[in-house]
């Protein structure tokens, strides 16, 4: 057994609260281990006293040493925190491990918000965010934070913050996470806005580049589609670069299918181009996408349904 609590001088003074598990036969009981229980039953009983202290913070700690993911526990320890005025750049400190040894827990990222957003500064986070990307560049849990940090410090416009995406999707171009956080970044704190006319030529440059390094890649596909929808711009502002990757007029040489779906909407707005539409999503369908076939052929009844009504 490893930390106990019934010998400890220090909490001589606390009778411990066990657990009601709905009498002495309960129909579902838990099998805690006994250092879990006995930790809890202490725990129950200084939230009944309402105490906060330096001990308490040892005793979460504890718990949460055996049971990262008990939300009262976090709650607790963050209320005690605040009561003592305890250091939250000690207690960001501690948390940092702890973060590393549980990627995926989500109490200790609502806690670490709550202890950043009291400390009032974004200092030392970005490198702390890298850290645990590198164990895992995918983390949502990561990613959200990371976004909770640009709107509480309003890094919408922060040049470093921009090249730092820059700097993830160059070394992996596939990684959705990475162009999601790009485009909450250039387009999220905008209000609807549009993007000046050199931050547009930047980013659609940018996610022109990232398509020629992987253009069956569909992240920087989205991405160029949504800043031209965002600034209103027709669809048709693409077509020469999605020529690059797909030309209808060569069906055995087409390099992207992605780029075929955005040459599918482009010919269907144009005036006399259904039929090269048609073409673009029979090539979807049998060739170059046929796991969505039916799909493609859906998209291309709607074509056939749209002249009818003409």
């Amino acid at each position: 057994m490893g930390k106990t609590y019934h010998d400890d001088p220090e909490w001589a003074d606390i009778e411990p609260i066990p657990q009601d598990d709905g009498g002495l036969h309960p129909l579902a009981a838990i099998a805690y281990t006994e250092e879990y229980s006995e930790a809890m039953g202490y725990l129950r009983a200084v939230m009944a006293k309402n105490e906060f202290s330096q001990r308490v913070l040892g005793l979460t700690e504890h718990i949460i040493s055996m049971n990262p993911a008990h939300y009262t526990v976090w709650l607790y320890r963050a209320k005690t925190l605040s009561e003592i005025k305890a250091s939250l750049r000690d207690e960001i400190a501690w948390l940092n491990p702890t973060a590393l040894k549980h990627l995926k827990n989500y109490q200790i990222w609502h806690h670490r918000q709550t202890m950043i957003d009291g400390i009032g500064s974004p200092e030392g986070e970005p490198e702390f965010i890298s850290t645990m990307l590198e164990q895992d560049s995918k983390n949502y849990h990561v990613w959200s934070y990371r976004q909770w940090l640009v709107k509480r410090f309003d890094l919408f416009n922060d040049e470093e913050e921009r090249r730092w995406t820059e700097g993830m999707i160059d070394a992996d171009v596939r990684n959705n996470s990475a162009w999601n956080h790009r485009w909450f970044l250039v387009v999220g704190g905008r209000n609807g806005q549009a993007l000046t006319e050199d931050k547009l030529k930047r980013e659609l440059e940018f996610a022109k580049r990232e398509v020629r390094r992987a253009p069956q890649n569909q992240s920087p596909w989205n991405y160029l589609k949504g800043i031209v929808r965002h600034q209103k711009l027709p669809t048709s502002v693409l077509k020469d670069f999605a020529l690059e990757f797909a030309d209808i007029r060569r069906p055995d040489d087409i390099y992207s299918s992605h780029a075929l779906d955005l040459l599918a909407d482009i010919y269907a707005e144009e005036e006399g181009s259904k039929e090269d539409a048609k073409k673009a999503l029979d090539l979807l369908a049998s060739k170059y996408d046929p796991i969505r076939a039916y799909y493609w052929n859906y998209r291309k009844n709607l074509l056939d349904q749209t002249e009818t009504v003409a």
